[in-house]
């Protein structure tokens, strides 16, 4: 763990440079606005160690898989999200003598990031080998009202001479990515231009052909006296711009201010890509740095009046939501069905920029509850849209008639994630797809999804589970062999209790759909038959229904515990504490063989079902397996301490619940895991959310219903968050003798609060004693 980010409500503040930190900053201040992202390296030229990162949003490569072996259905490729155009480059030199951080003298570094506004601002004083001394100033942001645009003001003072001051910048296609497989290049040039204060590069990835141009057009400013400049463009193979020259005297200033644009060929043809973003670049340019800046603080307040959380007495606590619901909002907006939420965001390349799981099971629950629902409803209809892709990777493993299997790591639908254990056997992720539409449905009453998109997806799944269980005599059930749950420090299980149950509960909610949507809409009923030749090969109600009535689910006679999977109570039942603290975190610690031989747990597994599915069990049974499980789980999956979190807030263990809380919500700021440094843990960030709003808050759907059971923290003064809910939007409001909710909607909402009903007036204030 670390601990050199100042504590503050509404900025992230770095003071002090230190160069072993540099890549933890670059991931922890990271910008973004849903279409592109870009960690926090700096303008001008670092020759320290720096991971350079410009993100676009859906363009990838498929980088060959490399293993030393190769298995039937085993994934050809592991798709990337790519290294991009380093937009950001603004070299800068003194008399001829280069500013680098890495070799100059620096004092007053400060670095901030700030939450409210979505802006980045950085500041220092650099002594050159000459001993010439400038002051930065850098403020830059990337428009969530203008998404094509960025733009930075970088300031240069000359604080004890007089001489000449060139800036540099530039659009440098010559990027790699660091995860490469086999080092190689994915961009290839296919025009540029440079002219006086603009210049534009287009790049063509490699196999998959997507165009992304990058332009800008500069503005200068100076502080003293009419100063006079001279622009020369520059242009070499895959790097453009132009090298500004002017005389600066002894305190005074002189500012470039740099409008970019970044367009990919998602949203422009190919053969007119440049000059859109050449045009692009100039409309920011003419509108201003001051009213782009206006725009974006009035943008991100109308945000945060939708999702804010505030924590009175606690300013960790404060910053840390904050800067996770932050980063949430910078990752993803919902407005093209065609993305979706990579691990890292973009904010790093571990993982690939691809989609897994988590979407479903963590970040929905996020944008359910903080806005329209149009953004939770596109990431479902993303999966619709790679329905045939799932199943098409279920015919590569054997699966027939129709059967999908969604893929654990994916851009495009098909599966590209590249090790056995997990690419054949973490199947769980298609109970995720399958809970996720009923969770909309469930939050949103847009009961017309069923029928439109979300009967074809469960149909497929449902298919799926029916051909991957087996009949044992011996069990007198339905068995599921070689598996690997949540737990991946196990793998190639029997009968994984949390897989199981999805498998269960998808052929259920199956046939409630189909009965549904066969009595609201007969017509469209009888198209989804046709479609998907329902019935055609086989009762496949009748045999869903057998199979969910009779699917093994082993629970410990003695304990009344659910058994993670066949065996696991066979093993060695030490505690984690059992475990010396220099061998912490295990998996880079121990071998593999004795891992997996352990009885520890990597994150929530039963626990992650007991979640899932919480109205379905009584606190006895819910506390049983949390007293078991808990002690066992070692939290090196940053999933992990949310699920946990949210738990113990049910079941009174209200320090165990905060000091998950903190946990989760801390884990990018202070490095807890030693890995910041390769992009924060974006699908982890809205489980700290949930670890707020369903855990402290208590807030639960059920049945279409809205439940409040909150808690508060004893570290905490009090707490508030927002909630919208089927066309209300609630701010609630935690005290030590009160809740209050106050409808800031034109909606009434009938809810319950700590299982009281009551009515929510619209436009008014609800008060409930503690």
């Amino acid at each position: 763990m670390r601990d050199y980010i100042k504590k503050d409500p509404w900025n992230i503040i770095e003071e002090g440079f230190d160069p072993a930190l540099n890549r933890i900053s670059e991931s922890i201040f990271s910008i973004g606005n849903g279409k592109m992202g870009q960690r926090a390296n700096f303008e001008e030229k670092y020759s320290g160690s720096s991971l350079r990162g410009s993100y676009v949003a859906g363009v990838y490569y498929p980088d060959k898989t490399r293993v030393g072996w190769w298995k039937n259905g085993y994934p050809e490729y592991f798709a990337k999200v790519l290294n991009a155009t380093n937009w950001i480059g603004i070299n800068v030199s003194v008399d001829g003598e280069e500013l680098d951080l890495a070799t100059a003298q620096v004092a007053g570094f400060k670095r901030v990031l700030n939450m409210q506004e979505g802006i980045l601002q950085r500041s220092f004083v650099a002594t050159l080998a000459s001993g010439k001394q400038v002051e930065v100033q850098s403020t830059r942001f990337t428009s969530i009202v203008d998404t094509d645009n960025a733009v930075i003001r970088y300031t240069v003072k000359a604080l004890n001479f007089s001489g000449k001051l060139t800036f540099s910048p530039l659009l440098d296609l010559n990027v790699v990515n660091q995860d490469s497989n086999y080092d190689e290049q994915f961009w290839v040039e296919i025009s540029r231009t440079a002219a006086q204060g603009s210049a534009a590069i287009t790049g063509e990835t490699k196999k998959t052909a997507f165009h992304v141009a990058c332009a800008f057009k500069l503005a200068l400013e100076h502080d003293g006296d009419d100063a006079s400049y001279t622009i020369a463009p520059f242009s070499q193979e895959k790097l453009v711009g132009n090298t500004v020259n002017c005389n600066i005297e002894q305190g005074q200033s002189v500012s470039l201010i740099k409008y970019v644009a970044v367009i990919s060929s998602l949203y422009a043809d190919k053969a007119t890509i440049q000059a859109n973003a050449e045009t692009s670049a100039a409309a920011a340019y003419s509108k201003g740095f001051a009213a782009m800046l206006s725009e974006q603080r009035a943008a991100w307040a109308k945000k945060w009046a939708e999702c804010d959380i505030t924590i009175e007495g606690d300013v960790a606590a404060q910053q840390a939501i904050r800067f996770n619901i932050l980063q949430m909002n910078q990752t993803y907006t919902g407005e093209d069905e065609r993305l979706n939420i990579g691990p890292k965001g973009f904010t790093g390349e571990k993982y690939g920029g691809v989609t897994y799981w988590d979407t479903e099971a963590y970040c929905l629950p996020f944008y359910l509850k903080t806005a329209d629902p149009k953004v939770a409803r596109q990431l479902l209809v993303y999966r619709y849209k790679h329905l045939g892709r799932a199943i098409e990777n279920a015919a590569k493993l054997g699966f027939k008639h129709g059967a999908a299997l969604y893929p654990m790591v994916t851009i495009n639908g098909e599966e590209c994630h590249n090790e056995w254990e997990i690419t054949f056997e973490e199947i769980h992720r298609n109970g995720a797809m399958s809970f996720a539409i009923y969770n909309y449905i469930n939050h949103t009453g847009d009961v017309g999804y069923l029928a439109e998109y979300g009967l074809e997806v469960l149909i497929a799944i449902s298919r799926f589970w029916r051909q991957r269980v087996q009949w044992s005599d011996r069990r007198n059930g339905y068995i599921m062999l070689g598996v690997t749950g949540p737990n991946e420090y196990e793998n190639n299980v029997n009968n994984n209790w949390y897989t199981n149950l999805l498998a269960q509960w998808t052929l259920n909610y199956t046939r409630e759909s189909l009965a549904q949507v066969k009595a609201s809409d007969p017509k469209r009923y009888a198209e989804i038959v046709v479609k998907t030749q329902f019935g055609g090969h086989e009762d496949e109600e009748a045999i869903w229904a057998d199979v969910a009535a009779k699917i093994v689910l082993p629970v410990d006679a003695p304990t009344g515990v659910f058994i993670q999977h066949d065996g696991f109570m066979d093993k060695e039942l030490l505690p984690m504490t059992a475990i010396p603290k220099g061998e912490y975190p295990i998996h880079k610690h121990w071998s593999w063989d004795r891992i997996l031989r352990s009885c520890y747990i990597k994150q929530a597994d039963v626990l992650q079902g007991i979640y899932t599915f919480e109205a379905n069990y009584d606190k006895e049974t819910i506390k049983k397996n949390f007293d078991f499980y808990e002690p066992l789980t070692v939290h090196e999956s940053s999933l992990s301490p949310c699920i946990h979190s949210i738990l113990a807030s049910s079941l009174g263990y209200e320090d165990l619940a905060y000091k998950f809380y903190l946990r989760t919500a801390r884990l990018d700021l202070d490095d807890y895991n030693h890995d910041t440094d390769d992009g924060l843990h974006i699908t982890s960030m809205a489980g700290t959310w949930m670890s707020v709003v369903e855990g402290f808050g208590g807030v639960r759907v059920r049945q279409g219903t809205l439940h409040l059971n909150p808690s508060l923290p004893k570290q905490w003064q009090g707490y508030s968050f927002r909630i919208t809910f089927r066309g209300s939007l609630l701010k609630v409001t935690v005290a030590s003798n009160a809740i209050m909710i106050e409808n800031e909607s034109d909606l009434g909402l009938m809810l319950y609060v700590s299982g009281k009903e009551m009515r929510s007036p619209a436009r008014q204030l609800l008060t409930v004693a503690r």
